[in-house]
């Protein structure tokens, strides 16, 4: 059993229910009413009451992480820099290592969402696996580097987004000359659509993200038939030296280290399959569906986007005017170069419809975990991001919070090209300290985890072993500018160690000086008992227990 019964009143055994929580550290119990589901009993075990409605099933959360994924578009969003930097073969070698390097991260993640399937994530599995006395200096941290990532992720596939449509406008109209702002109204646009779905019930955000995904299926088959069936070129595609050797140097940086660069593809990519973890608290079955629709998402992305670049890499003619032709948008520049004005104007227009189906993903995603984080104090305006809406049961004041920081984000447009792009380096490098973080921290305290359901056995040390030294090569070569040199100048550098170091700069600076003093991690919102002896959380309908009763109540463990 996992837990002793007592008239309505469950105290918790968390190490029976199978979590590693916050709770069992402190020497506490989550006191809940009896007959709760299962789904409220892990969660409650983990501290937390449940307050959305669990419509998601594993499916749904495929769907969500998935759509986040979106990998034709996703990929159609920054081939120039794999293509640019290494050319076909570095690009189709680069994605094959760099996405079977993040499986290890995947597969660690999905063992951490079975043993803690909460909103907060790997913030909270950072601040229960932390060395005793620095879990809230660890969840903090991993807290604001993923909340870097989920606010530059509307931001940088609405950009991706904008610049792709105003792209259709040049094509369709030669004479027009656009202007930033047009892309940067284009952005505003986009996000307060993004906005108007996110703060929609579980239930309609669910049959959206399915809708969503099934369009990125077709879209993406559409695209392996068209494009090399339908190129105007002669021969159609590339010969097998050219797909799999031909590497191209677009970097004053030697070929090998280029190719890493090109990661960035792969890397912002296969950024979203973290969604289930975030979802976990509306799903049902979670320490199970969840991690199981975490791998499904890594694996899905791992063969489906290698075939993508493999099909661009057969077809591609000349990378020079992909990279940077003179629509200013690669995917847009490949498909007139490979099926014409009119069919490739149509492709390039399904990919658009597809992309829009990630952005929404992507800001489900950010708003769950805002709220998790305000649900705990650690973000400025707390109080309003952690509200749920008594209609739809979602954080609507958190969605258009993240949005209006997606929005500011949008400005580094007006700074240059290399600015604006940074955000898409930033998304990465943020996600995955945040991914590696506490995956690091169970290598070193490993006998703090308790694993759920779902776990890796044997294998997990080795997996963590390779997510962490797959952390440490791709941080380095994403701050990399292209340049070097006389070359390097402040239009070529790239910004995205300054602009996410700076912001973790100011999150670490807040904390020591100020939030130290207050905050202690995930705050528990159940009432729980120490020792069962003494109530130290009255409960949320006000009924008082006496310590008589709780005295009376044998704890297991």
């Amino acid at each position: 059993m996992a837990a002793e019964r007592k008239a309505s009143i469950t105290v918790v055994d968390e190490n029976t229910v199978g979590v590693t929580s916050i709770l069992s550290r402190r020497g506490e119990h989550a006191i809940l009413q009896e007959g709760v589901s299962k789904d409220e009993l892990t969660l409650g075990a983990l501290g937390y009451k449940q307050e959305f409605k669990r419509y998601f099933t594993i499916w749904e959360s495929f769907s969500v992480s998935f759509s986040v994924l979106g990998l034709l578009p996703s990929i159609a969003s920054t081939i120039g820099y794999s293509l640019g930097y290494s050319g076909t073969g570095g690009a189709v070698w680069g994605w094959l290592v760099a996405a079977l390097c993040i499986q290890s991260t995947a597969f660690t993640m999905a063992e951490l969402c079975s043993s803690m399937p909460t909103a907060g994530g790997l913030y909270y599995a950072s601040a229960v696996l932390a060395p005793e006395g620095w879990g809230p200096l660890a969840s903090w941290f991993v807290g604001w580097s993923n909340f870097c990532g989920f606010v530059a992720g509307p931001c940088s596939v609405n950009y991706a987004l904008a610049s792709m449509l105003i792209t259709c406008g040049m094509i369709s109209n030669p004479d027009y000359v656009p202007e930033t702002w047009h892309t940067y109204l284009v952005l505003l646009l986009l996000l307060i659509i993004n906005g108007l779905i996110t703060m929609q019930s579980t239930w309609f955000i669910g049959w959206v993200n399915k809708v969503g995904t099934l369009i990125n299926l077709m879209v993406a088959f559409i695209f392996f038939i068209w494009f090399p069936a339908g190129s105007i070129n002669h021969p159609k595609t590339n010969d097998r030296h050219t797909i799999w050797l031909e590497f191209q140097n677009g970097t004053e940086w030697p070929i090998g280290w280029a190719t890493i660069m090109g990661f960035l593809t792969t890397i912002w990519t296969m950024s979203g399959y973290d969604a289930p973890f975030h979802l976990s608290e509306e799903c049902s079955n979670a320490n199970i569906a969840s991690p199981r629709a975490i791998v499904m998402t890594a694996q899905f992305g791992l063969w489906l986007g290698w075939a993508v670049v493999l099909v661009i890499a057969a077809t591609v003619v000349d990378i020079d005017d992909v990279v940077a032709g003179q629509y200013g948008q690669p995917f847009g520049s490949l498909c007139l170069q490979v099926l014409g004005k009119r069919a490739g104007l149509a492709m390039f227009s399904l990919n658009i419809i597809a992309q829009f189906f990630v952005g929404v993903g992507c800001t489900i995603t950010a708003t769950r975990v805002v709220f998790a984080y305000s649900r705990d104090g650690a973000i400025i305006g707390s109080r309003w991001w952690s509200q749920i809406h008594p209609k739809t049961r979602t954080p609507v004041y958190a969605t258009w919070g993240v949005l209006t920081v997606s929005s500011l984000l949008g400005l580094l447009s007006f700074a240059s090209p290399v600015a604006i792009g940074a955000v898409f380096s930033i998304g990465a490098i943020a996600q995955y300290t945040a991914f590696t973080t506490p995956v690091v921290l169970k290598l070193f305290n490993n006998d703090r985890f308790r694993p759920g359901p779902w776990h890796l056995g044997r294998f997990s040390k080795p997996l963590g072993i390779i997510a962490f030294g797959w952390w440490c090569l791709i941080v380095p070569a994403l701050c990399f500018p292209a340049v070097k040199g006389k070359d390097l100048n402040a239009l070529t550098m790239n910004w995205t160690c300054l602009i996410y170091g700076g912001v973790m700069f100011i999150a670490m600076s807040w904390y020591a000086i100020s939030g130290r003093k207050w905050f202690k991690g995930p705050r528990v919102n159940v009432q729980y008992t120490h020792e069962g002896v003494e109530i130290l959380d009255a409960p949320a309908d006000g009924t008082e227990i006496s310590t008589k009763e709780m005295e009376a109540t044998e704890l297991k463990g």
